[in-house]
C-alpha cells in the first residue's frame, strides 16, 4: 500500500523501508555519510531530516521514485520527481524510442507496461498473440495480466499455464513488495482468483528441453511457440512515469518458433 504524508511522518516511513530493506541504523549511516544516532532521531521524530538527506537515504534505501516523493512530502517538502504523462510532448524521445526498439524487434514479441501493467505500446508480434482474444478484455486500458491469465484471454493457450501462471503472480508480489502499490494488489487479488483449468491427464509431457529460463509456451494456429521473456528499465530515471515503465520482449527459446514467426513476417 502506498503511504503518504498524512497517514505517517517521514521517520515511521523511513525505518519501514530500512527494515524492509534488512538494513540496520548503523549500516544506513555509513552508507549515508551520517551517524547512526542521527539516523535513529530522524526515524523517531527527534531530528527532521534535510531535503537533501531525505533523498540520499532513500537512494540508498533502493526506493522507487514515486515513494521518494511521498517521503519528501512527509517530510514538509515538495515532490523531486515529476509525474509527466506519457503523451505529452516532453516525454516525445522516451516514446518514440520505446516505440522504434520494439518494432525493431519483430517477428519477435515486444509489450511496454506501467506499473501497473497497463499495455503502453506493443509490435506486431504481440498483436499475433492476441488474434482472437474477445473484445471486452481489448478495451483501454489493456492489461498485460488480465489478457494473459484471463480464462477468455490467453490462459487457455498458454501450456504450461501452471509453471507461468506461478512465475507471473511471484513477479506481481515482487512488486507489491517494492511498491506498496494498493492499486496492484488489488490487481493482484483479481488475476490470482481466476479459475485454472484442470490438468488433462491423458494430455502427454512436452518433450523436456535444456531451457535456460522458465519459457512462455503458447499455443497459436495449431504450432506451439517457446519463449523467454526479458524485462528491462530505465537506468536512473527522473521522472515518476518513465521509472515505471517496463519493456518485455519474448525471446524466441528453440529454432522452430524462430522459423514461424519469421515466416509469417516475410
Amino acid at each position: 500500500m502506498t503511504v503518504t504524508s498524512t497517514d505517517r511522518g517521514v521517520g515511521p516511513l523511513l525505518r519501514a523501508w530500512r527494515e524492509q530493506r534488512r538494513v540496520s541504523q548503523l549500516e544506513l549511516a555509513l552508507r549515508a555519510g551520517s551517524s547512526a544516532r542521527h539516523i535513529s532521531f530522524i526515524e523517531t521524530g527527534r531530528s527532521r531530516p534535510s531535503e537533501e538527506m531525505v533523498l540520499r537515504l532513500a537512494e540508498h534505501l533502493d526506493v522507487p521514485v514515486r515513494e521518494r516523493n511521498a517521503l519528501l512530502l512527509a517530510a514538509g517538502y515538495a515532490p523531486h520527481y515529476p509525474e509527466t504523462p506519457l503523451d505529452d510532448p516532453a516525454l516525445d524521445a522516451v516514446r518514440q524510442g520505446m516505440e522504434r526498439l520494439i518494432q525493431g524487434y519483430e517477428p519477435y514479441p515486444a509489450i511496454v507496461v506501467d506499473a501497473l501493467y497497463n499495455v503502453q505500446a506493443a509490435n506486431r508480434g504481440i498483436l499475433m498473440l492476441l488474434d482472437g482474444i474477445p473484445g471486452h478484455l481489448l478495451e483501454p486500458p489493456l492489461n498485460a495480466m488480465r489478457l494473459t491469465l484471463h480464462p477468455e484471454g490467453l490462459a487457455p493457450r498458454i501450456r504450461n499455464l501452471r509453471e507461468w501462471r506461478g512465475h507471473l503472480l511471484e513477479q506481481m508480489q515482487r512488486q507489491i513488495a517494492l511498491h506498496r502499490s494498493e492499486p496492484l494488489r488489488k490487481l493482484y487479488e483479481e488475476v490470482a482468483a481466476y479459475p485454472v483449468p484442470e490438468e488433462d491427464p491423458s494430455e502427454e509431457p512436452a518433450e523436456p528441453v535444456p531451457y535456460f529460463a522458465l519459457p512462455l509456451r503458447i499455443e497459436h494456429e495449431g504450432r506451439t511457440l517457446s519463449f523467454i521473456s526479458s524485462i528491462s528499465t530505465f537506468n536512473t530515471p527522473m521522472d515518476v512515469t518513465v521509472a515505471e515503465l517496463a519493456i518485455e520482449t519474448l525471446l524466441p527459446a528453440d529454432p522452430a518458433t524462430v522459423k514461424y514467426l519469421q515466416s509469417l513476417m516475410a
